[in-house]
């Protein structure tokens, strides 16, 4: 590690914690004795999604999020379940172990655990996953889900 005082590159690790998923380390600069803290994480892999009209970009934990906020809106589902189905959603993305995964991969995930938790904003996800044009797209949607 480089020292922020004096910029040397020697140190030692004065003390190291694990703090859930992180390690954080205390260290001192052998050279100016200043003291600094730093924090290793885990590095996750980057997942690229392949979306309806085959451009590529890259998996963003916050859209995700927030379209699932969209679906939500004035519905009972709180911030924290909000959060605990992205979470759900992102560990099952890093399970398929694949850098790159379709937009309908992401989208079913979606549609799988909003239909756990709200019927309603299970549906309104779907009209925009789905593109419903008419009414009779919801109608045909929901006689089939059932």
């Amino acid at each position: 590690m480089i020292c922020p005082q004096c910029k040397a590159d020697n140190d030692k690790v004065v003390e190291t914690r694990g703090s859930g998923d992180s390690v954080r380390r205390r260290r001192e600069c052998l050279e100016c004795a200043a003291r600094f803290t730093t924090y290793e994480y885990v590095e996750k892999v980057s997942i690229t999604v392949v979306k309806r009209d085959g451009r590529r970009e890259p998996f963003l934990r916050d859209k995700l999020e927030s379209g699932i906020r969209m679906a939500c809106a004035k519905r009972p589902v709180g911030g924290e379940k909000i959060s605990e189905m992205v979470s759900i959603i992102e560990n099952e993305l890093s399970q398929l172990k694949l850098t790159e995964v379709s937009y309908a991969v992401v989208g079913d995930l979606v549609m799988k655990e909003l239909s756990n938790v709200d019927p309603v904003a299970y549906v309104r996800f779907a009209s925009v996953y789905k593109e419903f044009r008419e009414v009779n797209d919801f109608t045909v949607f929901v006689r089939t889900d059932d």
